[in-house]
């Protein structure tokens, strides 16, 4: 019974992420983990650049 408690919650866990993804996709953010996100642009990315 643990064993499928634990799956539900991970599948839940993965679950929130792939539709927060989806979500900020459809948004138009092009880079989803930086903080600069809804301002990046499509090609180039500030904040990924080695400082």
């Amino acid at each position: 019974m643990t064993d499928i408690i634990v799956g539900l919650i991970v599948l839940v866990i993965v679950g929130a992420a792939l539709l927060y993804i989806r979500n900020e996709k459809k948004k138009g953010v092009v880079c989803i983990g930086c903080p600069n996100a809804g301002t990046c642009a499509k090609n180039h990315c500030d904040c990924h650049t080695e400082q």
